[in-house]
C-alpha cells in the first residue's frame, strides 16, 4: 500500500497556489503543513500528496517518465481539472480525450514540471 507520494517544488507558497485549488476540487483536506513541506489527503486509506522542498537543498527536478494519476468520478471531472490546471499555470502535456476503450484522461505538468494526470 502506497502511503505518500512526494513531488519536490522550487518555491512552496507557489506550489500552494497551484495544487490548493486543485486538491480542494478533488475533494481534498490539508493534513499537515511544515516550513519544508505541504501534504493533502484524499480519504480513507488512499495516499497522502506532498509537495516539498527538496531536503538536500539542491533545485527540485522531475523525473522523465515518471508521473502521479488521480483517478476522478467522470469525464467531466477530468476536463475540470485540466482545465483548472492551465489556469493556474500549468502546462498542457494532453488534452481530454478517450485513450483506449475504457480510459478517459487528460494530462499537465505543475509549475515544477512535474507531470500529472486526471482519469477516469
Amino acid at each position: 500500500m502506497i502511503s505518500y507520494i512526494t513531488l519536490g517544488c522550487r518555491d512552496l507558497k507557489l506550489a500552494e497556489s497551484f495544487y490548493s485549488p486543485i486538491m480542494n476540487k478533488m475533494g481534498g483536506t490539508p493534513a499537515y503543513r511544515t516550513d519544508r513541506l505541504l501534504a493533502w489527503s484524499l480519504g480513507g486509506n488512499g495516499p497522502l500528496l506532498v509537495v516539498n522542498l527538496p531536503f538536500d537543498g539542491e533545485v527540485a527536478t522531475y523525473g522523465n517518465g515518471g508521473m502521479v494519476a488521480f483517478k476522478v468520478e467522470s469525464q467531466e471531472s477530468v476536463m475540470a481539472l485540466h482545465s483548472l490546471a492551465i489556469e493556474l499555470g500549468g502546462v498542457d502535456e494532453g488534452a481530454p480525450g478517450p485513450r483506449g476503450k475504457s480510459f478517459y484522461g487528460a494530462y499537465v505538468r505543475d509549475l515544477d514540471g512535474n507531470k500529472l494526470n486526471f482519469h477516469c
